[in-house]
C-alpha cells in the first residue's frame, strides 16, 4: 500500500522551520527577466530555431553573424511517424517559449513534417516577438541566411534593453540530472542536489527531475512519495514502458545502463545506480509526471519528467520544461551544458574536481574528505544557483560547451 502525503504537511514536518523563519526565507530573491506571459527568465537571448534538421546550417550561419543569438541544431523534423513529428513540434514550441529566450526566429525549409506554422502561432500567443522564414520560398540558402541575419539582428536590438528586476525565488524552475556517475555521486553530489531541491520546494519553487531509466529498481520508492495513487501508478507505468521499449528490440540494457564509465566508477548494477540517482530528487512529495515536450505552467513543487538519461535528449527535454537552470551531479566528470539553460556542475569526486576544475562549478567531494557537510555544500550550491539565475555564467557557458542537443523520439525514422 502506498502512503500519500500533501506537500504542505511533508514540508512542515521535515524542515521543522517555524513560520517566522519560513517567511524570511520566502523573501529571497534573484534578478530575472520578467516576460510578457509573467514567467521569469535567467538569460535574454534570441533563439534561432530550425523546424527541421535541413535548416540547421542556415541557423548556425545566422548565429555566427549575430551576437546575442543561440540555436538548437537537432536531427528531427522529417521522415518520422506522425506521433513523433507532433512530439518534435511540441518540443520545439516549448523551447521557443522558454523564459530564457527574449525573442524567436523560426527557420523552416518549407516542406518538413513538423508544423512550423503552429510553432509560430503558439509562440506569438505568449506575447514574445517571433518571426519565421522559409528557405525554399526565399530562393535558397544564401538568401535565407541574409534574411535571417537581418531579422535576428533586429530582434536582438529590440530585446537587448530589457532589464533584470528582483523576483521571488518561488519563480524558480530548476531541473536536475546526474551523469558521468560513480560511487561518489550517490554519496555526495546527488545529496547536495537533493538538499537544494528540498529547499526550493519549501520556498514555493518548482523542481523537475527525470532519467526514467534510472528509476529501475527504485521506482517503488518514488511511488511511495506520490501525492496520490494516480501519480504513483503513472510513475510505475512509465518505468514499465521504458523497459518495454528495450525488450521490444530483443535487448536488455547491460552495457547501456549502467554505462562502462559507471561500472568503472564502482556502480555494479542499474538498481545500485538508481538508488544513488533518486537521492538527487530530495525527499519531498512528487506532484505529478510530465510528458517529454511538456512545459511548466502552474506546476509547483517536485515533478518528474519522462526522459531518457543521455545528455543531449534529457537536457533538451528539461530546457523545454521552461527550466531557467539545471543542477547537474557528476562523479567522473560530465562537462557539457545547453544553449539556453545554464548547467551548474556539482562534482562528488574530489579527484575529478581537481583534475577537471575548469569544468566543475561546485566541489561536493569535500563532503567525502570530511571538510564540509552536505548542508554546507548545499548552501554553497544554493547561493551559486541564485547568482547564476541573476547572470553569473557557469563554466560550460563560458566556453560555449553546449552545442550537442537532440529531441527524444519513440519511433523509427521512415
Amino acid at each position: 500500500m502506498y502512503m500519500f502525503t500533501t506537500s504542505t504537511v511533508c514540508a512542515d514536518a521535515e524542515t521543522g522551520r517555524n513560520k517566522n523563519n519560513r517567511k524570511e526565507i520566502t523573501n529571497m530573491e534573484f534578478m530575472g527577466y520578467v516576460r510578457p506571459d509573467g514567467r521569469v527568465g535567467a538569460r535574454n537571448m534570441v533563439a534561432v530555431i530550425p523546424s527541421v534538421t535541413c535548416a540547421n546550417d542556415v541557423c548556425n550561419a545566422i548565429c555566427r553573424q549575430v551576437q546575442g543569438t543561440l540555436t538548437y541544431p537537432h536531427h528531427q523534423g522529417c521522415c518520422q511517424t506522425p506521433p513523433d513529428l507532433e512530439r518534435v513540434t511540441d518540443t520545439l514550441i516549448s523551447l521557443a517559449c522558454s523564459p530564457n529566450t527574449a525573442a524567436v526566429l523560426i527557420v523552416s525549409l518549407g516542406c518538413e513534417g513538423t508544423d512550423h506554422e503552429r510553432m509560430y502561432n503558439t509562440v506569438k500567443a505568449t506575447g514574445k516577438p517571433v518571426e519565421i522564414i522559409h528557405i525554399q520560398e526565399l530562393g535558397g540558402v544564401s538568401k535565407a541566411i541574409q534574411a535571417g541575419i537581418d531579422i535576428a539582428r533586429r530582434l536582438v536590438i529590440e530585446t537587448s534593453g530589457i532589464q533584470r528586476q528582483p523576483v521571488d525565488v518561488s519563480n524558480i524552475v530548476m531541473s536536475i540530472k546526474c551523469g558521468g556517475s560513480d560511487a561518489t555521486s550517490g554519496m555526495a553530489s546527488n545529496c547536495v542536489v537533493g538538499y537544494v531541491a528540498d529547499k526550493l520546494v519549501d520556498l514555493g519553487a518548482t523542481v523537475i527531475f527525470g532519467e526514467t531509466t534510472e528509476f529501475i529498481g527504485g521506482e517503488h520508492l518514488l511511488a511511495r512519495r506520490a501525492v496520490n495513487k494516480e501519480v504513483a501508478d503513472k510513475i510505475l507505468r512509465k518505468v514499465d514502458e521504458m523497459e518495454g521499449r528495450a525488450k521490444a528490440i530483443g535487448c536488455d540494457m547491460r552495457k547501456g545502463q549502467p554505462t562502462p564509465g559507471n561500472i568503472a566508477g564502482g556502480l555494479s548494477s542499474i538498481e545500485e545506480k538508481s538508488l544513488g540517482a533518486i537521492v538527487k530528487s530530495g525527499t519531498r512529495p512528487i506532484q505529478g509526471v510530465m510528458e517529454y515536450p511538456e512545459i511548466v505552467t502552474d506546476h509547483k513543487g517536485l515533478w518528474i519528467k519522462d526522459t531518457p538519461g543521455r545528455e543531449p535528449e534529457i537536457l533538451t527535454g528539461m530546457a523545454a520544461t521552461g527550466a531557467q537552470c539545471m543542477m547537474f551531479s557528476t562523479g567522473r566528470g560530465a562537462p557539457q551544458g545547453f544553449p539556453s539553460m545554464p548547467v551548474i556542475k556539482i562534482c562528488g569526486n574530489p579527484n575529478t574536481f581537481e583534475n577537471m576544475k575548469e569544468d566543475m562549478d561546485i566541489n561536493a567531494g569535500l563532503i567525502l574528505t570530511g571538510e564540509k557537510t552536505i548542508e554546507e555544500v548545499g548552501e554553497e550550491a544554493f547561493a551559486k544557483l541564485l547568482r547564476v539565475l541573476s547572470g553569473e555564467m557557469t563554466k560550460n557557458e563560458a566556453v560555449q560547451y553546449f552545442t550537442s542537443i537532440d529531441i527524444h523520439c519513440l519511433g523509427p525514422v521512415i
